[in-house]
């Protein structure tokens, strides 16, 4: 009998990425279609391994989960840890502020106190910004994306940065404003130990049939139908 493909992720509310699991209709969301559509390309069930955002990378070098599907824009420094394959989407990033805020530009925030995930390329973004004072969130949180928004909620931080999929469903949020994007193109993708290649090889395969053949496009239509659609049938645009 054929191994389930064991992917790792967080379980908390992150829609239109992902909702928490539910008993009855189980996973839900852009990444657990993807995870779904490549699983069933392999031929293989799907299961998740739900871990804390700090602890998904450690996991998989250490074989506890075969990939990560989890929000994983490419960076240098989680290349260094795992190999990727080729992106499941790409996003640009938003800057979050709270409702009446009337920061519009980089310029607006000199000074200001701007949160995002440690290591993250939001972070990365965030030390940018000429003047603004960053407050990285680490990934031990089962929720450090509601943290953040909970400091923002309360002025502990004056503005977030996130990749702008997950702000998606703030949009007439009465607490927040989203003050304005950047287009920085992050790609994210499936992360594999470096130990399996050829796992990564199978990954990668199964998305380039996924892309190719349209099943990707009805996923990121049906979850996502309010962002641009990055993909062709041969890759990124």
């Amino acid at each position: 009998m054929t191994a389930p493909l064991r992917l790792a992720c967080i379980d908390s509310e992150a829609p239109p990425l992902f909702h928490l699991t539910d008993p009855v209709a189980g996973r839900r969301g852009y990444e657990p279609a993807v995870g779904e559509l490549i699983a069933t390309e392999l031929g293989r069930s799907l299961e998740w391994v739900y871990l804390p955002w700090a602890e998904m990378l450690p996991a998989v070098r250490r074989g506890e989960a075969d990939a990560v599907l989890c929000g994983q824009g490419v960076t240098e420094a989680r290349a260094a840890l795992v190999d990727f394959t080729r992106p499941y989407a790409v996003f640009h990033e938003s800057v979050l502020v709270r409702r009446g805020d009337p920061v519009r530009a980089v310029s607006d925030l000199s000074g200001r106190r701007v949160a995002a995930i440690e290591g993250s390329t939001n972070m990365a973004l965030a030390e940018t910004f000429e003047g603004a004072v960053t407050v990285a969130f680490g990934g031990g949180s089962d929720d450090v994306f509601g943290d953040m928004l909970q400091a923002l909620r309360t002025a502990e931080v004056d503005a977030v940065v996130d990749d702008d999929v997950v702000f998606v469903p703030l949009g007439d949020h009465p607490d927040f404003d989203l003050a304005f994007t950047v287009r920085t193109g992050n790609r994210w993708a499936v992360g594999t130990a470096k130990d399996r290649p050829e796992l990564r090889a199978q990954l990668d395969g199964a998305l380039g049939r996924i892309i190719a053949d349209g099943r990707l496009a009805k996923a990121w239509a049906r979850w996502l139908p309010s962002l641009e659609y990055p993909f062709d049938g041969e890759g990124e645009r």
